[in-house]
């Protein structure tokens, strides 16, 4: 997300699209021909007139801010604040006293006209807002972040659904180091986005997924879905499961559960990720799938055979039998337990037969010392992978405990599946 570099110039605009002041004291006598002929945009608005009570004093402020003389306009402010009556009155208040710190470049004063603009009830809630959004555009590019949050957040106050708003909080938040606060405030943004209907930009999601992994939170994890759901690539899957993996340190059963999703969605791309990938499925006993992984590392030319990278897992395999479907027949009339039951669907699907896979999944389902979710989670994943979209999504949805989280990123790869 990056801010909009912003000027006095955007909360002129923002006033100027205000109703006219109506002319009075000095200027109101004038000859008519001494004064300037007013743009037609200009001549059609509605002009503004102050109470009889107020007239006066406000003459005065009018004249000090005209003239330049800064240094009396507080004291004229006070004494025409003092004798205000209605909402008009207590706009052209303020919409003088921003005038003057606009001129002087007084941002302190500005933050204080400001909220005397919006206060007076005489703006609309969207012209307040828009005001106090730009004055925190302000006060962020002159590196007063505290107080450019304080003005996002009277923003925000008055239009919860600005999106805008949220996200340039969370750029003044993270500037004051307050990561977590900041991944908040931009979760809120993307939420606003959804909520009203429209996809949320990858620069925002990137942001939002980049702040809240660099403060470790949770929402990290969350934030890295909606990324791929709205985003799908082989960069934001790698690294959405890598932010879910270094936040989560998930057992091998996990990890290469998550191995199996990034070869799905083409985000396998580097040795080491072909390297852990193999060894995870070699020290389960798996072979086939070890080898399989491999040997595709080495067709996209990312894994050299040769190298000292690999010389361990490469020899292993060399000394390891590639199980034939026969043999698996043979091991499943054998098994002692679900848990053999359970591995012998893993070589399954490493073979890419799916639908065996899954009839021994299912095998195992309800046998002691086999977790459920672990089953559930490998069907559903058997399942996506052959094409069954219902019986996927039934089956990953069933996944809980320390599981869920992983079937999520599953069911989202398979709600991207045509």
């Amino acid at each position: 997300m990056k801010l909009i570099t912003t000027t006095a110039i955007a909360l002129i605009a923002v006033l100027s699209a205000s109703p006219a002041i109506a002319q009075y004291g000095a200027a109101a006598q004038q000859p008519k021909s001494a004064a300037p002929a007013a743009p037609a945009q200009q001549q059609a608005q509605p002009k503004i007139s102050p109470s009889k009570g107020a007239t006066k004093a406000l003459v005065d402020l009018q004249d000090a801010v005209n003239k330049g003389d800064y240094a009396s306009v507080p004291a004229k402010v006070a004494a025409a604040q003092a004798v205000a009556t209605t909402k008009e009155d207590r706009y052209l208040v303020g919409q003088l006293q921003l005038k003057a710190a606009l001129a002087a470049k007084d941002n302190a004063a500005m933050a204080a006209a400001i909220d005397k603009v919006a206060a007076s009830g005489y703006l609309d809630a969207a012209k307040s807002a828009e005001l106090y959004l730009s004055l925190g555009q302000t006060l962020y590019n002159a590196k007063q972040y505290a107080e450019a949050g304080a003005a996002f957040q009277k923003a925000i106050a008055i239009n919860p659904k600005d999106a805008d708003a949220s996200a340039l909080l969370g750029e003044a938040l993270f500037a004051q180091g307050q990561k977590a606060e900041a991944a908040s405030a931009f979760q809120r943004a993307i939420q606003a986005r959804v909520a009203a209907g429209q996809k949320p930009d990858e620069a925002l999601l990137k942001r939002a997924v980049g702040v809240a992994y660099g403060a470790q939170s949770p929402a990290a994890i969350e934030l890295s879905r909606q990324w791929v759901t709205a985003y799908p690539s082989a960069s934001s899957w790698g690294d959405a499961i890598a932010i879910y993996r270094n936040l989560n340190h998930p057992d091998v059963e996990g990890t290469l559960d998550l191995l199996r999703l990034m070869q799905a969605t083409g985000a396998l791309n580097s040795a080491g990720e072909y390297g852990l990938y193999a060894r995870a499925a070699f020290e389960q006993g798996n072979f086939n799938e070890a080898q399989a992984v491999l040997d595709a590392g080495i067709a996209a030319k990312v894994v050299n055979p040769s190298s000292s990278e690999f010389s361990d897992v490469v020899g292993a395999l060399k000394a390891r039998p590639k199980a034939t479907a026969a043999d698996l027949a043979a091991a499943t009339k054998a098994a002692a337990n679900g848990m053999a039951l359970l591995r012998i669907g893993d070589r399954y699907y490493g073979m890419g037969d799916y639908a065996k896979a899954v009839e021994l999944y299912r095998m195992a389902m309800g046998k002691p010392g086999v977790d459920k979710d672990v089953a559930n989670l490998h069907i559903g994943m058997a399942l996506a992978r052959s094409g069954d979209k219902a019986g996927a999504a039934a089956a990953l949805n069933a996944v809980g405990g320390s599981r869920a989280e992983i079937a999520k990123y599953w069911l989202t790869y398979l709600n991207q599946k045509a």
